[in-house]
């Protein structure tokens, strides 16, 4: 008889375990579903490091990124073992402070390394490549990095209005050749009554906010972009702006000459 009773007294307690774990459980699951439900996306000019109070700063610029917490940034203006930068790997010191994957783009040859735009990613990428593109006042380029889900690249556009319109062409034709869903971000050194930005608009939509981005003590000019587009053509730009939320230029006026922009995008949007 007692020993029925504490069978049953220790069937009751295990089932009250198994159902608190199980509760358990769930949320975990429920919390990393909800985690993974949505991509952050970051872009930021960070001009090697060097603020506009003239120091150069790793740690700053990655405590600006980790403070958003992006799952992939586009980086501009990075040094790769120059004299200038004193032989310091720009991009790699910014993914060791970030435990980041890096992709490098080079756009240049410069002072004994290179010089171009970058990629830090949480995931690791399945493929990535470069394509140049024009530079009248220095040679550009496109960095394009692949993950399962999505395409990103990244670009820091000419200073020349001719350059900008050649570089729409290139960028959408590039899009074109995939067959994910597609993010273009970076400086692109046009504001959005430009020509190059109206042109860019036809392939692609704007996802980033519509605020100044330069310079970054006091902002008067937007030239920092996140867009989208679908190379096959099954998300309109109206269901891509419906998954945009928090469209934000980051609150940083002295770590770079420019402010980081940032969103979250309803991956579900991918599913189209």
């Amino acid at each position: 008889m007692k020993q029925s009773k504490f069978t049953a007294i220790l069937r009751s307690l295990t089932i009250a375990i198994v159902a608190m774990t199980s509760v358990g459980a769930l949320s975990r699951l429920e919390v990393f579903a909800q985690d993974n439900a949505d991509l952050r996306i970051m872009s930021y000019n960070v001009r090697n490091a060097k603020g506009l109070d003239d120091k150069t700063d790793y740690a700053r610029v990655a405590d600006v990124i980790k403070r958003e917490n992006p799952d992939v940034v586009a980086i501009q203006e990075l040094d790769k073992e120059t004299k200038r930068s004193k032989g310091v790997d720009v991009l790699g010191e910014l993914a060791k402070l970030t435990d980041m994957t890096p992709s490098f783009g080079p756009a240049i040859d410069y002072q004994g390394g290179k010089y171009g735009i970058g990629v830090l990613s949480k995931e690791k990428p399945v493929k990535t490549e470069y394509i140049p593109l024009p530079g009248t006042e220095e040679e550009r380029c496109l960095l394009v990095v692949e993950f399962e889900e999505f395409v990103f690249c990244c670009s820091h556009w000419s200073l020349t209005r001719k350059d900008r319109d050649l570089t729409v062409a290139l960028v959408t034709n590039k899009m074109k050749e995939q067959h994910k869903p597609t993010f273009v971000c970076g400086d692109f050194n046009a504001q959005p009554n430009d020509e190059a930005i109206r042109n860019l608009q036809k392939d692609w939509t704007i996802l980033s906010a519509d605020k100044f981005t330069f310079p970054a003590n006091e902002p008067t000019i937007r030239i920092d972009y996140i867009c989208a587009a679908d190379p096959q053509n099954k998300i309109s730009s109206e269901e891509w702006l419906k998954a945009v939320k928090n469209a934000r230029v980051v609150d940083e006026p002295i770590a770079s000459d420019h402010r980081p922009i940032a969103l979250e995008i309803d991956k579900s949007v991918f599913k189209k």
